[in-house]
C-alpha cells in the first residue's frame, strides 16, 4: 500500500493513481456536507454557493462554538455514515467535478462504478477519531446556508487531515464491499465445519 499526500482541489490524475488501501494525508480546502444540504442542491435543485470543481467533501455535521458573525471554532468536527447520502454521488461527481468524498463505512457498487467512471475516490475516515481530526483543522473558513445549522456547507481548512484508507478507487475496487465479502464467506464456512446450516 503506498502513501500520499495532496493537496486541494484534486485532479482527476491524482486520483487515479491510488489504489484501494492506499493511505492519503490531505491539505487545503476540504467542505463539510451533510443529508440537508445535499437534500436542498439536489431535491430542491439549489445549486451549492461554492465551486465544488476538485472538491473533497467530507460527511459531517460538526460541532463549533459561534466566536462572531459567520465565524466559528470547531469543537469536534468527527465523520458520519456515508451510505445515507450515497444517492447524490452522481450528482456530485458529474455535475459539479467533486473528486473525493470522505466518510465512514463506505458507499454502494452503484458509487464504485461511477467513480471508475468520473475519476474520483472514496476516502474512508476511521470512525470514532473526531478528537484527533479536529485538531488537523487549521481553520472554519467560510460556513454557506447558516440556517441548515448544523448540517450547512462547511468551508475547513486542514492540515494533513488523516491518514484517510481509499475505500473506492477509479479501478473498480471497493474495499467495504470486499471486506464484507470476505467476512460472509468465512462465516460460512465456520458454520459448515461447526455442521450448522
Amino acid at each position: 500500500m503506498a502513501e500520499y499526500r495532496f493537496k486541494t482541489p484534486l485532479s482527476e490524475a491524482d486520483m487515479r493513481q491510488l489504489r484501494v488501501g492506499d493511505s492519503v494525508l490531505l491539505d487545503g480546502v476540504v467542505f463539510g456536507v451533510r443529508d440537508a444540504n445535499l437534500i436542498r442542491i439536489f431535491d430542491h435543485k439549489i445549486a451549492p454557493p461554492v465551486n465544488w470543481t476538485g472538491a473533497a467533501l467530507l460527511h459531517t455535521a460538526p460541532n463549533v462554538q459561534k466566536i462572531g458573525p459567520g465565524k466559528y471554532k470547531p469543537l469536534s468536527v468527527g465523520t458520519t455514515t456515508s451510505m445515507r447520502m450515497d444517492r447524490f454521488t452522481e450528482g456530485l461527481l458529474r455535475d459539479y467535478g467533486v473528486r473525493a468524498i470522505l466518510g465512514k463505512g463506505g458507499l454502494s457498487p452503484r458509487s464504485a462504478e461511477l467513480m471508475a467512471q468520473y475519476g474520483a475516490c472514496y476516502l474512508s475516515v476511521t470512525g470514532g477519531a473526531a478528537a484527533m481530526e479536529t485538531l488537523q483543522i487549521e481553520e472554519i473558513e467560510q460556513v454557506y446556508w447558516e440556517d441548515l445549522m448544523p448540517e450547512c456547507i462547511w468551508q475547513f481548512r486542514f492540515r494533513g487531515l488523516g491518514p484517510l484508507t481509499v475505500g473506492i478507487d477509479t479501478h473498480g475496487r471497493n474495499l467495504q464491499d470486499e471486506v464484507q465479502q470476505r467476512a460472509q464467506q468465512k462465516t460460512a464456512e465456520l458454520l459448515r465445519e461447526l455442521g450448522v446450516g
